[in-house]
């Protein structure tokens, strides 16, 4: 199969002929419609993310089972799936508890050491030496991926832009979940609307939650958010943003924050836009030597609260995204703006990088 590879620190991704992988016990191998363009990915080419090279990035895809291994049951070939980015074990304590989104297998294995839940990889090079999987690897033609981090996708909705679903659509269900209030009335702040952020627009503005302020330096991207359901876009340089945000919430700061770029400064923004009693969902992931100062003072007194959320329960949470993009409430049409052909994979990166992307972008491997 053809997959990106992706050599190393300062090294851009080439196209090589690899080994087709195989599935093992509990997994299952897909035929890749498309793999989502994520910031996670670019943090691994930047090295802001530490990640073993060689390897195959790509975590947030669809696709259609061709293979199917032992003690998988519930699936056949044929059936259209999406993957989520997080490949939970099911059987660590933080997958008993729940909390599938805090596997211990998953980021031992795999976020650590580039393996999937058996602590070995499944793709070598041509010349047969390893290479690391981020996630499922998804920037190939055919990925192999845990049973327990896939969900059936509905034929009414777009396979190629169904990718969406297991990492932007995910991360910001997971994110909702973790606000704990999102409902009719709730007023709530965006703060980077990229793919997540325009993600947790939709599904906010399907929850009722209003009023919904955007908030983002890029026009094009204040447009979309409005277009997908904010009430409100703000320029994030705007000297009178506090203010406007003020004045749009009865002059009390939003009930919840979401900051969705993993910058002090836009965590900052988000914290300062809370309402007494507020709350601060903290979704974008930064370099690993980035750290934002809190006051501790105004934390107390106005007793705010901080939560950080990276991402949501594959087997309990990934089928309720994709029923709400089956209900209309997701709309993963609206959040892919951009395609791209595997043989562009490096281009999709760079244009991410230099925020040319307005939504999410994929790369589609039949284009």
């Amino acid at each position: 199969m053809r997959a990106a590879i992706w050599p190393g620190l300062n090294e851009p991704m080439r196209i090589d002929l690899i080994p087709l992988p195989e599935a093992g016990a509990g997994e299952v191998r897909i035929k890749v419609a498309a793999c989502g363009v994520c910031h996670s990915d670019l943090h691994v080419l930047r090295g802001e993310v530490r990640f073993p090279a060689p390897a195959v990035l790509g975590h947030e895809v669809s696709g259609v089972i061709d293979q199917i291994g032992l003690n998988v049951f519930g699936y056949e070939v044929g059936d259209r799936v999406v993957g989520s980015f997080i490949l939970p074990c099911g059987d660590c304590w933080q997958c008993d508890a729940g909390r599938d989104d805090l596997c211990e297998t998953f980021f031992a294995e795999n976020r650590l050491k580039g393996n999937l839940l058996d602590g070995t990889t499944r793709l070598t090079d041509s010349k047969g030496h390893r290479l690391s999987m981020y996630s499922m690897a998804g920037l190939a033609e055919y990925a192999v991926i845990p049973a327990t981090a896939i969900t059936e996708v509905p034929a009414q909705i777009p396979l190629a832009e169904a990718a969406v679903l297991g990492c932007a659509g995910l991360t910001a269900y997971g994110a909702i979940r973790a606000a704990e209030r999102i409902g009719p009335g709730i007023s709530v702040a965006v703060v980077a609307v990229g793919g997540i952020g325009s993600s947790l627009i939709q599904i906010a503005s399907h929850l009722g939650a209003s009023p919904i302020i955007a908030i983002d330096i890029d026009d094009a991207k204040l447009a979309s958010a409005l277009a997908l359901g904010a009430d409100i876009g703000i320029d994030g340089r705007d000297v009178q943003l506090s203010q406007r945000v003020l004045d749009a919430t009865g002059g009390r700061g939003v009930q919840v924050a979401f900051e969705a770029l993993g910058r002090p400064e836009t965590f900052h923004q988000a914290l300062s836009l809370l309402a007494p009693g507020g709350r601060l969902v903290a979704v974008g992931i930064a370099d690993r030597d980035t750290a934002a100062n809190i006051p501790i003072t105004p934390l107390v007194r106005r007793g705010v609260s901080i939560v950080g959320s990276f991402g949501g329960s594959p087997r309990n949470e990934l089928p309720a995204v994709v029923q709400l993009a089956t209900e209309g409430g997701y709309d993963v049409r609206s959040v892919v703006t951009a395609r791209y052909t595997l043989d562009h994979v490096q281009q999709a990166y760079d244009d991410l990088a230099a925020r040319r992307i307005t939504g999410r972008a994929i790369v589609v491997m039949d284009d």
